[in-house]
């Protein structure tokens, strides 16, 4: 199979967190046909780790599901900001731990929803890390806690921890983890 040819786009909607376009694709060997197509800024995610094999998480409502679950600290990446860079403040303004660039380690990349999104997001890990002050961002989460690792697992199944970015990065960092 070969790629699709993409003859052109229109805009539907457009704000600085997200954009709607239909775009004009052909399909190998199909009829042209206009396809929707989701514009995100990319995300940047980080699992924290700490000596006794405890990771931070955030508890948080999330009105688009009205649902309460387990989170990572995570994040839009700003215009002319790297990933990384995105990650550190993160982490920072949601949790009030800092950590540094040489503390931060790919854990995962992952494409969410490929097939009608460009959304792009970017986990790391991170040791060390240490609480330099209060959470900024206080609308962020109702409680910060570092959770054994060896629940983790059990957390996901249950439907304790379900948004994307954090099932990736904590089911990477199980699959790696001694």
């Amino acid at each position: 199979m070969s790629e699709w040819t993409v003859h052109g786009a229109r805009p539907i909607y457009t704000s600085p967190w997200v954009s709607l376009d239909l775009v004009d694709v052909e399909p190998p060997g199909h009829d042209r046909y206009e396809h929707h197509l989701i514009k995100l800024a990319p995300v940047a995610a980080v699992v924290l780790l700490d000596d006794a094999d405890h990771v931070l998480l955030m508890w948080r409502h999330r009105f688009a599901t009205d649902s309460w679950s387990w989170e990572i600290p995570s994040g839009i990446v700003d215009d002319g900001e790297t990933p990384e860079a995105a990650a550190l403040r993160e982490v920072l303004e949601e949790t009030g731990y800092e950590i540094t660039p040489e503390q931060l380690t790919p854990l995962a990349y992952n494409e969410p929803i490929g097939g009608m999104c460009n959304a792009r997001h970017h986990i790391y890990l991170a040791k060390g890390a240490r609480q330099v002050a209060e959470p900024i961002d206080t609308h962020e989460a109702d409680r910060i806690e570092w959770i054994d690792l060896n629940t983790i697992q059990d957390m996901i199944d249950t439907r304790k921890i379900v948004a994307g970015v954090a099932v990736t990065g904590l089911l990477q960092l199980l699959a790696r983890h001694p």
